[in-house]
């Protein structure tokens, strides 16, 4: 593959549509600043999950995996006056750098940043009656995605969309028995779509500035 000439191509597309204003420069700036993994959405990833936002109309928005908030806020400017969007980050230190981005890209009162593990956090979410989600966006630890999505079935309404990025690790989906325990974990989420009569599925490829990997969407029907 021609990696320079898709991350060239995904520049262009950004440049074009996805144009990153001051508040998203600082969050890829606090990621270098605080040591955070550089595994954020690209900006032409980031518009893209800000379009199917508004196509779905959505109010309510789950995120899992905020990482230092950079698709929080591309979702979050989606959002109407009165909307939300909970945001569920495992790591203490990456939730504080979010939340001051959150806060300098002025959206405070949209954005819920939840700390903890996810697992024990979505309970608690049931338990306030905070869905159903009108989208959901799962970008955290690989290994358990099949609990995550299932997770996110009980957080829905019919109507609602599931994305969970970084579902075709680079092909290594392809091996049934790949040692990486992140490619074992979206291979279980990928065949649970598949099977799952309780959705409307598919994965499509992602080629660019993030390399080769993919996204799965499902709507709730």
């Amino acid at each position: 593959m021609n990696a320079t000439l898709f991350a060239s191509v995904d520049r262009y597309i950004s440049d074009l549509l996805a144009v990153e204003d001051a508040a998203l420069k600082a969050v890829e700036q606090s990621i270098i600043d605080h040591d955070i993994p550089p595994i954020s959405v690209s900006p032409n990833q980031g518009k893209f999950l800000q379009v199917l936002a508004t196509l779905c109309k959505a109010q309510k928005i789950l995120e899992l995996g905020t990482l230092a908030g950079y698709s929080t806020i591309w979702m979050a400017r989606a959002l109407p006056k009165d909307g939300r969007l909970v945001t569920i980050e495992f790591d203490p230190m990456h939730a504080r750098v979010a939340q001051e981005n959150i806060d300098r890209a002025g959206l405070t009162d949209l954005v819920d940043i939840r700390t903890g593990k996810a697992l024990d956090v979505l309970p608690e979410l049931e338990a306030e009656s905070a869905g159903p989600f009108d989208m959901v966006f799962i970008d955290a630890d690989k290994p358990p995605y099949a609990e995550y999505y299932e997770w996110a079935l009980r957080l829905s309404r019919p109507g609602t969309l599931i994305i969970a990025d970084n579902v075709i690790r680079e092909g290594n989906v392809l091996n049934p028995d790949h040692e990486d325990e992140r490619v074992q974990g979206v291979r279980r989420l990928n065949q649970l779509l598949a099977n799952d009569r309780r959705v409307c599925a598919t994965i499509f490829q992602t080629i660019g500035a993030k390399e080769h990997d993919g996204m799965a969407m499902a709507v709730v029907l």
